[in-house]
């Protein structure tokens, strides 16, 4: 007998493409004319565990709309702290913002002595001494003009006043008149219950030569710092590029730092050195005019308009006030009163409008807005001191965001009109 594990294995049928095609369409013909009864839902999809469902995109919108303004929130603020920080700071950091410019001034006559064979740090601490003997130097000179021109200050302000006398007497009247037109056109304020007593504080400030002369010994401690500082970078050299290089980590990047490095020395040194010239210039030709018109200590008001020159727009201001202040006491006629500012005024314009564009605009070119702007931002933060610097300030900016990707409309808008620069240069 035969069991069934010792039959024969059936043979598996072999079904050729041809013939699984041909059953696939049978079927298909067999179930097409069926009406669907009931449309099976798509099957759910496999989804993340703890995976949040997605949110409605309006209220996507609003959360992304709330945390951009939360963000231009925190910019804001930290740009305040930043400008409280500085502002509070200034004891500290003015000496240190003044000695890298004067080290930027100053390094291209280092490297030029150091390819002579002058030794880095021999000429640094030459050219440091050099300045600091003809700044102490000047100041001594200055000091018993300056000093009795100080000690007269009472005597000019009473004499202003009595020349100004009828001035007054005509704006006294327009004053009073505009009271009695503001009493009859306005109520009278109800009475106070009872009479008040008021009692009144004198409070004893210091004097005018007291303060002066604390505002020019924390001057001269700033600038002795500032001395010390542009002595120590001047004779460090490249150190410091070098190390700025070697803080990136591609080349691209290392490059770009260099050549910002380079045009930031390149552009202040320029410019402070021309600047330097031509207010040197503007001093003594203020000083030789004023003396020929016979102003006393003709050559402190040319040392004034050195410095004041410093000052891009207001310095031209506040020596025109002070020179008119000063004639008004010296002569007794009109016409003789405004002969000296006017004179000023047209010395400064002629700098400003002639001799700076042609000699400084043809390397360097900024928007007058901006400058202005800058001037008088860093006049309200750090005082003179800030309006000094507000210039080499803003060629720093520029320079960075000419060269960094993304600010280049920045440093598009701080520059000047390249049509009257490329005149200039032609």
């Amino acid at each position: 007998m035969i069991g069934p594990d010792d039959r024969p294995p059936r043979s598996t049928p072999v079904i050729s493409k041809t013939g699984n095609r041909r059953a696939e369409d049978r079927v298909d013909s067999e179930t097409k004319g069926i009406p669907a009864l009931v449309d099976a839902p798509p099957a759910p999809q496999p989804s993340a565990k703890g995976a949040a469902p997605d949110a409605p995109p309006s209220a996507q919108d609003d959360h992304l709309a709330l945390l951009r303004r939360i963000q231009y929130l925190l910019g804001g603020l930290l740009v305040l702290f930043v400008l409280w920080s500085i502002s509070l700071a200034k004891v500290v950091i003015l000496p240190i913002v003044l000695g890298v410019l004067i080290a930027l001034t100053l390094s291209p006559l280092v490297r030029w002595l150091a390819k002579r064979g002058v030794p880095r740090g021999i000429a640094a601490v030459l050219l440091i001494a050099l300045i600091g003997f003809t700044s102490a130097f000047g100041l001594y000179m200055l000091s018993g003009p300056a000093s009795r021109l100080v000690e007269t200050l009472p005597q000019v302000q009473a004499e202003a006043e009595t020349k100004l006398a009828s001035v007054k007497d005509k704006l006294r009247q327009v004053r009073e008149a505009e009271e009695q037109v503001q009493e009859m056109t306005e109520p009278d304020p109800s009475p106070a219950d009872g009479p008040e007593d008021v009692t009144r504080v004198l409070v004893d400030e210091p004097g005018m030569i007291e303060t002066a002369l604390a505002s020019l010994a924390g001057t001269g401690t700033a600038l002795v710092i500032a001395l010390i500082l542009s002595m120590f970078l001047l004779a460090s050299g490249d150190m410091f590029q070098t190390k700025l290089v070697r803080a990136f980590p591609k080349l691209r990047d290392k490059k770009r730092a260099l050549k910002i490095s380079h045009d930031i020395e390149r552009q202040i040194s320029r410019y402070l050195g021309a600047i330097t010239v031509i207010n040197a210039g503007l001093g003594l030709a203020v000083g030789l005019t004023l003396h020929g018109l016979g102003m006393p200590y003709a050559y402190v008001w040319g040392v004034a308009a050195f410095l004041l020159n410093y000052l891009p727009y207001l310095g031209a201001m506040i020596g025109v006030v002070a020179v008119a202040a000063v004639s008004v006491v010296t002569y007794d006629t009109l016409g003789a009163m405004l002969v000296p500012p006017a004179l000023y005024l047209v010395l400064t314009s002629i700098e400003g409008q002639m001799i700076t564009p042609v000699l400084v605009g043809r390397h360097l070119s900024l928007n007058a807005a901006a400058v202005f702007v800058a001037v008088i931002f860093w006049a309200w933060l750090w005082g003179a001191a800030g309006a000094l610097m507000a210039v080499p300030f803003l060629v720093f900016v520029k320079v960075v965001c000419d060269n960094v990707p993304g600010l280049g409309f920045i440093g598009l808008f701080l520059g000047g009109d390249d049509r009257a620069t490329s005149r200039r240069r032609s």
